[in-house]
């Protein structure tokens, strides 16, 4: 490999890295945010979608998509919007580092869904790394009691984002990535609206202090429309193992800047961290072992030819 061609990988990896962190740094301004989760969101997917837009008009970016794929994006936003109102309502209801370690179990929803859906036999390894990510959410519920209905909210946000993942994977074979986004943040921002019309909820809970402004112009731009451009235009630079293996730091990297940043607040049981070591590892090693089995069994059809 050429020094160029390494140090542009490098480069890359830096920028994933960075990403990820900024990611991470999600549930963080979520704490931080005094507003609801709903409101939260509202705001969250309204900024972040103009944000994209700006972009798109800057970059004279072409946004066509045809009736039928608005139609798709536009009802996948639906579940966008629950899965975020999940995530923020765990963070406001028990703690960043909590709901952080429970959308980690998205790894364990794809493993189950995904094969159902695209009706595909499930790998050993699958069943495997599924069982050692519910054992060890077992363990954070049979110890954090205190924290019940956040941990339900977490693994809620955790199902539905598997969900539109396994959808974004079909749509991105046909489209940019940030076209998707932008028609999904349309319609997340569509329901959330509809849910606040519906329950009268446009009141007070809108009107926004200087810090929650600050905060929430930092979560939709710089960490979601800004973070998801930068993120995808490296992953298209990067091998699928690479890319797997850094965003899995996603949690890891939250739940320090959660400790660093609310100190005791963020403290929990010796059972919880036991319980988000088996997660968190089982989610780290998962892409590295799948990398292996998938190297000897080329080796194998190799040997056979």
């Amino acid at each position: 490999m050429s020094q160029y061609k390494l140090s542009e990988v490098n480069r890359n990896l830096v920028i994933l890295h960075l990403t990820v962190i900024v990611w991470g740094f999600t549930g963080i301004l979520g704490a931080l945010i005094s507003t609801p989760a709903i409101p939260l969101v509202w705001y969250r997917v309204l900024i972040a979608f103009i944000t994209l837009g700006i972009y798109f008009k800057f970059t004279n970016t072409s946004i066509w998509v045809s009736k039928n794929t608005f139609l798709k994006l536009f009802f996948t936003g639906a579940i966008v919007a629950g899965h975020w109102v999940l995530f923020f309502l765990s963070i406001k209801i028990a703690t960043v580092s909590v709901a952080l370690v429970c959308l980690s179990a998205l790894t364990l929803f794809t493993a189950i869904l995904e094969p159902i859906i695209e009706r595909k036999k499930i790998s050993k390894l699958e069943i495997v790394t599924g069982l050692f990510i519910i054992s060890g959410i077992y363990l954070i519920f049979k110890f954090e009691t205190n924290y019940t209905w956040g941990i339900i909210c977490g693994l809620a946000s955790a199902l539905l984002a598997s969900i539109f993942s396994i959808i974004n994977g079909k749509q991105v074979k046909n489209r940019p990535a940030p076209i998707i986004a932008f028609y999904e943040l349309i319609g997340a921002w569509f329901w959330v609206s509809l849910y606040l019309l519906y329950t009268r909820g446009f009141t007070a809970d809108l009107v926004l202090s200087t810090s929650d402004w600050i905060y929430l112009l930092i979560l939709g731009t710089i960490c979601t429309s800004g973070a998801y451009v930068a993120g995808v235009s490296v992953m298209k630079e990067l091998t699928a193992f690479k890319v797997a293996l850094i965003t899995n730091l996603e949690p890891i990297y939250g739940i320090i800047l959660a400790f660093i940043i609310f100190g005791k607040r963020e403290q929990m049981t010796i059972g919880f961290y036991a319980g988000a070591c088996i997660v968190l590892s089982t989610i780290f090693l998962f892409p590295i072992i799948k990398n292996k089995l998938e190297k000897r069994r080329l080796r194998k059809q190799e040997h056979h030819i």
